[in-house]
């Protein structure tokens, strides 16, 4: 069962804060993976994503934004980083291209995530507006971006700062339940920036406590509440909301029902956010994927000929064709 082809994404609407994106410069297209719970595998799909797309002629940065348990350095056969991104929060480096590392898998650089302060892993807000401003400066067609677990303001404007926010989900009960609230969390904060009118942002934020004493429940509800305070107000939501376009892959999938979770999520998307989600692929689960990362390589290198590499192939020919079609014929 083949998810539906993907329509063309409306213009992004005017941000301010960090994850906007619409402070995007002309650059490299930068491809976010999320999901709010550990374990789904993001870092799997980015690698794999990765060298997926590299192999389509493309040069990719990927980065590690985890620095409480980056991993991505492991997949991509980078056993040591000698830099990472910990340089960056701390000031000790400004540029996060002289960050980047050769890797394993031709094509992919790496802007690894290990050496994180303890105290405080993720750069200030100010110093994550420079971040998502560099990475569209980074020598490279694509900029795949690992985000972390959970749905710290971090995490999400990491997310939203994404071309495509790709929204991995696992067949399992609590994989399912944190998406949502993930993808809660990053529509909030995408309609918050969204927003110039100071009231109309102190609303958000209060309807991001889902007991507010408001009864604001859902985004319609928010709607409601936006459109009272302020008619163009209003018309910017409804236009931020069309914008926000994220694509669902499942990961690990053993059963047609399986299959199917990627459809029921994209159609939550739909009636409870009024958001036109896509729904990009699925891999199967398969075992090719435990011997891959032992031998700390993308499955997609290993295992080019197994299923998993096989159902990636596609993901990652969806999520390349823009930056393949800008460049024309050869």
């Amino acid at each position: 069962m083949e998810p539906p082809a993907r329509t063309n994404r409306p213009s992004d609407p005017p941000h301010a804060e960090p994850g906007a994106a619409s402070s995007r410069e002309r650059g490299a297209r930068v491809i976010a993976f999320g999901g709010g719970k550990g374990g789904v595998g993001k870092t799997f799909l980015a690698a794999n994503l990765a060298a997926s797309i590299a192999e389509l002629g493309l040069t990719v940065a990927a980065i590690d934004t985890d620095l409480e348990g980056a991993n991505l350095h492991t997949w991509l056969g980078v056993p040591s980083p000698r830099v990472s991104l910990a340089e960056f929060v701390s000031g000790r480096e400004s540029d996060p291209a002289k960050l980047l590392l050769e890797t394993a898998v031709p094509g992919v650089s790496l802007i690894a995530a290990t050496h994180g302060h303890l105290d405080s892993a993720q750069p200030t807000g100010a110093r994550r507006v420079a971040l998502l401003k560099g990475l569209r400066r980074l020598p490279a067609d694509v900029v795949v971006v690992d985000c972390g677990a959970g749905a710290h303001r971090a995490v999400v404007d990491y997310f939203l700062a994404g071309d495509d926010c790709v929204l991995v989900v696992h067949p399992e009960p609590t994989s399912v339940e944190n998406a949502y609230g993930f993808l809660r969390a990053a529509f909030y904060r995408r309609m918050q920036v969204a927003m110039l009118d100071r009231a109309v942002r102190d609303r958000i934020r209060e309807a991001m406590d889902q007991r507010n004493e408001r009864g604001i429940r859902t985004p319609l509800d928010l709607l409601r509440e936006v459109q009272a305070l302020d008619a163009e107000e209003g018309r910017r939501f409804v236009e931020a909301m069309r914008a926000f376009q994220p694509r669902i892959v499942v990961n690990e999938v053993q059963t047609a029902e399986d299959v199917k979770l990627g459809f029921a999520v994209r159609s939550v998307c739909r009636k409870y956010f009024g958001v036109e989600a896509e729904y990009a692929g699925y891999v199967n689960r398969d075992d090719a994927v435990r011997s891959a990362v032992l031998g700390r390589r993308p499955v997609v290198k290993a295992h080019p000929r197994s299923d998993a590499a096989i159902y990636l192939r596609r993901i990652a020919q969806k999520l390349a064709e823009p930056v393949l079609d800008g460049r024309g014929p050869p």
